[in-house]
């Protein structure tokens, strides 16, 4: 009986030693919480939050039905400087007033991404997008000569390359029947940065059904959904309940990948010293690629980049640096091929700067696209590659007479923003014109952000700004584009990229650049 008296009183010291334990690790962060969720009552926001749920419940699973939802929340509130809400425990204030906008953006205290990028640093790391204090400050200094104009201009020569190989692809739907042109501009503009960031064809264009290219996209569906279902934020019901074995799959096919042209790279460098001038066959002049000014880069105590270092920037890289450019310029492509009369401006500017010539595009052709340039800005505007982007407040902060607390999440969304009649009015109408100079004087600075703004903006606008109009001007130069979709078809989604779920449905015909400036000169005569 002592015995039985002496296990029962050890099971329940043992009871009560793990209820402590629990209270005591659960004790600060549900603190916190209450803290936070009292501290933002007086915010304006969606009812019907409950605790720890939040609104979670009340958001759609499928991402087209999420993002109308996000932005039909944006209209209802406009009137309102900024709107909370609760996902899962985590609290946000979404942002889309330029004022607003600039209090986090153009500070130096909110440089942290939000909560929800953790959830790309299995596939990234933390490099350039994810990284945050000391770290992102020293990356982000050591990387910004790579981004140099004159180092840029060496890869106009793979996105002409690459840009003539798409035309090749496209003459085959010329004059025929409507197709979806998506995935042919994503494939070149894969390409594009494979060989520009690491130095290495893959030949995507031509095969489509690569496993690492099945992998790339394949991963942002998943690291997307992920972020909108915080019953799977858990790493361990993830892997037991969610997508946590194909994401596994996946990373294996992307890190085996860049690590092999990592480790190849590196060891061609060694072999043939940092200056070598040959290539893989040792025929002609190897190309510089991002890899190659990584592999040389020092950190501020003098020291070489390790390998890991190395994987997270080519892996952000290839992320970041195709996906972006491939949307804004199938974005583009819909609009221009809706609007005849910018088409006609566009044509008419190609023909003045070209010519005749059927040749690449050089850095004197891409500085007279003015009108190009603001083609691509519109539809930025209309359509942002990022739709929405997250920062998390390092210090409590006031926008708008609000007080927001310490580690809240803030909210920027830029296709709201863009919409602000202040700036843009009719903003649902396409104008390129918006962006011509004498017509951009006085705009707010924080009122067109496609590539965020402030410390943190993105280190490859310039990049990207160069390879859409050196995409674009080689598609039409040699062709007349028609939209097959109206505007409300299009049915925008929202995850990482701004994606058309329906895909982008074009007609194409053939345009001859010589007869084309004929017309034009004679026209001119006349």
């Amino acid at each position: 009986m002592a015995v039985l008296l002496g296990l029962y009183a050890l099971g329940i010291i043992s009871l009560a030693i793990s209820v402590i334990l629990l209270a005591c690790s659960t004790y600060q962060p549900l603190r916190q919480y209450v803290h936070k969720w009292r501290e933002m009552q007086p915010i304006p926001g969606m009812a019907g939050a409950y605790p720890i749920i939040g609104n979670a419940l009340q958001f759609k699973t499928n991402a087209g039905d999420f993002f109308n939802q996000m932005i039909e929340g944006t209209n209802e509130f406009r009137h309102l400087p900024l709107a909370k809400l609760w996902l899962g425990p985590v609290p946000f204030v979404v942002l889309y007033h330029a004022e607003n906008i600039e209090v986090v953006l153009s500070s130096s205290r909110h440089l942290d991404k939000s909560y929800s990028y953790t959830f790309l640093h299995p596939w990234l790391g933390t490099g350039l997008l994810t990284s945050t204090g000391d770290k992102w400050r020293s990356r982000r200094k050591m990387l910004t000569p790579t981004f140099h104009f004159s180092i840029l201009t060496d890869f106009l020569e793979v996105m002409n390359e690459q840009a003539e190989v798409l035309v090749g692809k496209l003459q085959k739907h010329a004059g025929g029947h409507p197709f979806n042109c998506f995935n042919f501009i994503t494939l070149c503009a894969l390409d594009i940065i494979c060989e520009t960031a690491m130095g290495k064809k893959i030949y995507a264009q031509s095969n489509s059904d690569s496993e690492y290219v099945k992998s790339v996209y394949k991963m942002t569906d998943i690291i997307s959904r992920r972020q909108r279902a915080p019953w799977f934020w858990s790493d361990w019901t993830y892997n037991l309940l969610g997508e946590g074995k194909e994401q596994f799959h996946r990373l294996q096919i992307l890190h085996n990948f860049t690590e092999n042209v990592i480790t190849e790279r590196a060891e061609q460098m060694t072999s043939a010293g940092s200056d070598s001038e040959s290539d893989q066959g040792g025929s002609s002049r190897r190309r510089r690629a991002f890899l190659d000014m990584l592999l040389k880069s020092r950190d501020e105590d003098g020291n070489y980049l390790n390998h890991k270092d190395i994987q997270e920037e080519v892996d952000t890289f290839m992320f970041e640096g195709h996906d972006t450019t491939a949307a804004s310029m199938n974005w583009a492509l819909h609009l221009i091929g809706s609007h005849p009369e910018v088409q006609r401006r566009v044509h008419e500017e190609l023909d003045e700067v070209f010519g005749v010539s059927d040749g690449p595009v050089t850095v004197e052709h891409l500085k007279k696209l003015r009108y190009l340039e603001c083609v691509i800005k519109e539809t930025l505007r209309i359509f942002p590659s990022v739709p929405l982007f997250a920062r998390s407040l390092c210090e409590d902060c006031h926008i708008n007479g609000f007080k927001v607390p310490k580690g809240v999440n803030a909210v920027i969304i830029p296709y709201a923003l863009h919409r602000d009649p202040r700036y843009f009015p009719e903003p649902e109408e396409f104008r390129p014109e918006r962006f011509l100079p004498e017509n951009s004087e006085g705009r707010h600075p924080y009122a067109f952000i496609p590539f965020s703004a402030g410390p943190r903006n993105c280190i490859g606008q310039r990049f990207a700004m160069m390879e859409e109009k050196v995409i674009l001007a080689w598609v039409l130069r040699h062709f007349e584009v028609r939209a097959c979709q109206d505007r409300e078809q299009l049915r925008p989604m929202g995850e990482l990229i701004l994606r058309p779920e329906r895909g982008i449905w074009i007609r194409l015909s053939r345009r001859s650049p010589q007869s084309q400036a004929s017309r034009t000169a004679q026209a001119t005569q006349e």
